[in-house]
């Protein structure tokens, strides 16, 4: 489905970035916004005195499965993507006249409940109500966090020949979002240990990077962190250098792709790169300092490759196969869309 304005359609998705930098542009400024709405930033920061406030707000479109649990680690990945730790959790919750019972509010309820005591996150405040016009519960979280001002991260600090970082790989929301949907047809095609592994990919390796990412900020000298969702490693990679006003030249090689994911977008001819990407984490970092947190994160346990480079920005965004050069592309309208 699009969207209409003006007798034009909207693709799904996120805005053309052009359009929404001109929206953004036109907006006042106060003085006590350190980071304001700027694309490729996670989260906005303002002054707070000792501290940094970062606060971020995102909603949960594709799926309903387990959408408490979605609401609460999408939001607190980018907040966390900024250096800070996410420690307070406001939802908004629409949910569709039919279907709605007490039992479903109960279990979404639980699942934002055990998301938020996993990341030692207090739940607030927030709003739900039943409304009219849907088909499906909505759920749009608002996540607050703190950060040392010394330890902000941003969106945009990418220096050129920083190394680039890929945690665990791509694309584990997309994958899980594409099971939850075709179950059925999964259970046709796909032997039982293969479905349970998928079953789990939510909570093994799991959609959250709050741990990875403070790890980062606490062991080494980050310069940049990013949370590929929407569009995939593809929009993440182009989000982090448009903000940082630099190019990226990416190996394919080095990118790790779940083997489940590597089979779902077989079946649906879909380009892994593409797809959602809740999961990953983005860094740069120098030289030494990513060689460094990889060795951490295999002390920890937690998967990590060194995907490419950053560079000056006339050497544009580019992505190698096999020797072969070409350019890794702009923001792209998310894989999912094809099947879902």
């Amino acid at each position: 489905m699009k969207q209409r304005d003006n007798g034009k359609f909207f693709s799904r998705g996120k805005l053309d970035p052009d359009f929404l930098e001109g929206l953004l542009q036109s907006l006042p400024q106060d003085r006590r916004v350190i980071v304001g709405p700027k694309i490729g930033e996670d989260a906005a920061v303002l002054d707070f005195g000792e501290k940094y406030l970062v606060v971020k707000t995102d909603p949960i479109t594709f799926t309903f499965e387990n959408i408490g649990w979605y609401v609460v680690n999408i939001n607190a990945n980018d907040i966390a993507c900024m250096g800070a730790t996410p420690r307070w959790f406001l939802p908004t919750l629409l949910l569709p006249q039919q279907g709605t019972s007490k039992e479903l509010i109960k279990i979404i309820f639980d699942q934002m409940k055990s998301a938020c005591q996993k990341l030692g996150i207090f739940l607030i405040g927030g709003h739900t109500e039943v409304t009219y016009n849907l088909d499906r519960p909505i759920a749009v979280g608002q996540m607050i966090g703190e950060v040392e001002r010394e330890k902000l991260v941003k969106g945009s600090g990418a220096k050129p020949e920083d190394v680039v970082l890929l945690t665990k790989g791509v694309a584990i929301e997309g994958t899980h979002v594409i099971y939850q949907k075709k179950k059925k047809e999964f259970k046709k095609r796909l032997a039982p240990d293969a479905l349970e592994r998928l079953s789990r990919l939510l909570y093994q390796p799991g959609i959250s990077v709050v741990k990875e990412a403070l790890l980062a900020t606490r062991s080494c000298e980050v310069h940049c962190m990013h949370d590929p969702t929407e569009g995939g490693l593809r929009t993440g990679l182009w989000e982090l250098a448009y903000a940082s006003g630099m190019g990226i030249r990416i190996e394919k090689e080095r990118i790790a792709v779940l083997p489940e994911t590597e089979t779902i977008c077989k079946f649906y001819g879909l380009d892994p790169l593409g797809l959602l990407a809740s999961g990953a984490l983005i860094l740069t970092l120098s030289p030494s300092e990513g060689k460094r947190l990889i060795e951490i994160y295999e002390r920890k346990g937690i998967k990590c490759s060194l995907i490419g480079e950053v560079v000056p920005r006339e050497l544009g965004l580019k992505i190698v196969e096999k020797g072969k050069e070409s350019d890794l592309g702009g923001p792209c309208r998310d894989e999912i869309n094809k099947v879902l």
